[in-house]
């Protein structure tokens, strides 16, 4: 391998087995613990629009359930993104009380209790065994803080190494004067945003999961990424450039995903082999995008760690 260059593509699969997070279709199953009164009219309000639409649309997908929901009118359009982000936040949500009330947060990059999620020890433990090969770095759709909370501040940086990020360190609730900055060599490229990030800033936590204000591009079939998004988009071109083996992690090729799958098929780089981990590999759509390119599939670890070891040799 020291003559060639490796990316990982990581999709919703990657995060529902480490952490069991929600794919698309399975988004709504209101699985949250309601905080407060305004979250619990919210939550209510997204579950009589997806009730409404199942009724005249039996058997249709989340994804437009999604794009129908965003273009009925902003109220009902911020209570579904709002929804989303605080959907696939719940895992990592942390209360403590402090100062006679309680408080809440999303874990914050570097927090130890966010070794406590059986799911991160497991994304770390997966990531780990690229990080010391010669990785270009990672792309992903999702919009959780899966990777993030694997690696460190001192595994990533979201481009630019050295980003002082917005926000207080590891502890919340306790004194922390030190700037928290992304130091580590390995380039994330969350090309559908995320909810550690709002128009303004990146944070140390995924503080906007909570709030309804992430960046995010809804997972819609018409899906287009936002101005807001454009140098994430172009860092990933950027990782993709001169890679010779990809990795695709729970990555479902879905043909109405045009936009992700322009990025993969004309980013420039000259694809010699590819890995599909995944419950189902769906071979044959990767093919339309790499007609000629090797393509090996396997099954997620533990099942498909030889595989997978065998693959990286």
């Amino acid at each position: 391998m020291s003559d060639t260059k490796l990316a990982l593509y990581l999709g919703a699969g990657f995060s529902k087995w480490a952490a069991d997070l929600p794919v698309a279709s399975q988004l709504f199953d209101f699985d949250v613990e309601i905080w407060g009164p305004r979250e619990g009219r919210r939550l209510e309000l997204v579950k009589a629009l997806e009730h409404d639409w199942d009724m005249t649309h039996p058997g249709g997908l989340t994804e437009q359930f999604i794009a129908d929901a965003l273009n009925f009118g902003e109220k009902n359009k911020s209570a579904v993104l709002w929804y989303i982000a605080r959907r696939l936040s719940e895992p990592f949500i942390w209360k403590e009380f402090h100062s006679h009330k309680w408080r809440r947060h999303v874990f914050m990059i570097d927090e130890n209790r966010r070794f406590n999620v059986p799911g991160v020890v497991k994304a770390q433990s997966f990531l780990q065994r690229f990080c010391n090969l010669p990785l270009a770095g990672i792309i992903t759709t999702n919009y959780d803080m899966m990777v993030e909370y694997a690696l460190g501040t001192k595994g990533f940086n979201y481009g630019v190494q050295n980003q002082i990020l917005t926000g207080r360190g590891a502890y919340p609730l306790a004194e922390w004067r030190n700037p928290v900055i992304l130091k580590g060599d390995v380039s994330l490229a969350k090309i559908h945003g995320s909810i550690s990030w709002d128009e303004y800033a990146c944070y140390t936590d995924g503080r906007r999961g909570l709030t309804g204000d992430a960046l995010i591009v809804a997972p819609t079939s018409e899906k287009q990424p936002p101005e807001s998004l454009k140098s994430v988009w172009e860092l990933a071109k950027r990782i993709l450039q001169n890679v010779t083996r990809l990795v695709f992690f729970g990555f479902a090729f879905n043909p109405y995903d045009g936009a992700v799958l322009n990025l993969l098929k004309c980013s420039g780089c000259d694809i010699k082999s590819i890995l599909l981990i995944d419950i189902e590999p769906k071979i044959e759509r990767t093919r339309l995008l790499w007609p000629d390119v090797d393509i090996k599939a396997c099954q997620p670890p533990t099942e498909g760690d030889v595989e997978i070891q065998n693959w990286l040799i």
